[in-house]
């Protein structure tokens, strides 16, 4: 199975937001971080909106930050929200079956016992795991190291922590 890039960006994007926690993070920046196009990403913020992952501010000192705690958000919620099916063969695909073995056959029982595995593992994590070393990440990502909260610290905002 291999997850798209729409996925492998929305995970970047919220390890950004969960590493920047002085000031909102702007579209521009993250794009030329990681060296997507702008455009691209405008689409992949609509799916981190709508799934509630991330929320836009207006106005001058805008952008978007964490729309709930990093260690609120599993991978494997990112990971429903952005990819388009779970198909791992055609006998997924319930409007599209043509195999006559498809009711009998043991390998679908093998495939969605695999397939909520690889879930299960997933939900175990969440961007706050991941992003457990800020520091690191905020080096890489060329952020400021001022005013570095915890991801710990029970009393941030919901946006930084």
């Amino acid at each position: 199975m291999r997850l798209t890039q729409q996925t492998s960006y929305s995970i970047r994007v919220l390890l950004y937001c969960a590493a920047n926690t002085t000031d909102n993070s702007r579209i521009r920046d993250i794009a030329t971080t990681y060296g997507i196009s702008e455009l691209h990403l405008f689409k992949i913020m609509h799916v981190l909106v709508e799934s509630g992952f991330v929320e836009t501010i207006r106005g001058r000192n805008g952008g978007i930050r964490l729309a709930r705690p990093a260690h609120e958000i599993t991978i494997g919620a990112v990971v429903r929200a952005t990819e388009s099916n779970f198909f791992l063969t055609d006998c997924f695909d319930t409007a599209n079956r043509d195999c006559p073995l498809v009711d009998s056959c043991g390998v679908n029982r093998i495939l969605s016992e695999a397939l909520s595995a690889f879930f299960g593992v997933l939900d175990r994590y969440t961007i706050a795991d991941v992003a457990r070393d800020r520091g690191a990440l905020r080096s890489l990502l060329d952020l400021s190291t001022e005013s570095m909260p915890s991801l710990a610290d029970a009393s941030l905002p919901m946006h930084l922590a």
